[in-house]
């Protein structure tokens, strides 16, 4: 008879090599989909509804809340389990979307490098001087003509988000809730 090694407990090994994003997290990255999601602000902004322009839109909500919670060192957690769930949500989204095993690991690397390019480039515009009003235009209009109005609106309304969350309090974001505005229609 062979002789068998110790049980392998499956569930020590994920918890000791994965650590899941913290329970506040959730709600946190749950608000910011939810408002990249409202048809308001896709037709407000004129992002197109299209795979491209809700990926847009989401990175765009949660590279601001990122951006919010990043600035007060108690809710440090919280960023990183924002990050955490969206690289789970991208891996998830491209499975559910048919691709192979095989491709999906390499995509997701680039959804989250495409994620921290459009955090750089929008803490530019509202940090460094940069130009927001061309990040937006790069970023959620891709290689589509917007219509006029439309990317002004576009900076104005990541403007008035970064306000939002900065006025929202350290206790109530750690509680897990979040308030984003509402897009200015046309």
């Amino acid at each position: 008879m062979a002789r068998q090694g110790p049980a392998v407990n499956l569930g020590a090994l994920k918890r000791l090599f994965f650590r899941p994003p913290s329970e506040t997290a959730w709600p946190l990255y749950r608000a910011a989909v939810e408002a990249a999601r409202r048809p308001s602000v896709m037709l407000a902004l004129g992002v197109p509804d299209t795979l491209d322009g809700r990926f847009e839109l989401m990175t765009l909500h949660i590279a601001l809340l990122l951006r919010r919670v990043q600035r007060a060192p108690a809710l440090k957690d919280l960023g990183q389990g924002l990050v955490d769930l969206f690289v789970a949500d991208m891996d998830r989204s491209l499975r559910e979307m048919g691709a192979g095993d095989l491709s999906v690991g390499r995509k997701v690397k680039q959804m989250a490098s495409a994620f921290y390019g459009r955090l750089d480039a929008y803490s530019a515009g509202l940090d460094r001087g940069g130009d927001l009003a061309a990040a937006a235009e790069r970023n959620l209009y891709g290689t589509l003509e917007p219509e006029p109005g439309h990317v002004e609106r576009a900076a104005a309304y990541i403007r008035s988000v970064e306000v939002a969350l900065t006025a929202q309090q350290n206790d109530r974001l750690a509680a897990g809730e979040v308030l984003f505005p509402e897009a200015v229609p046309c």
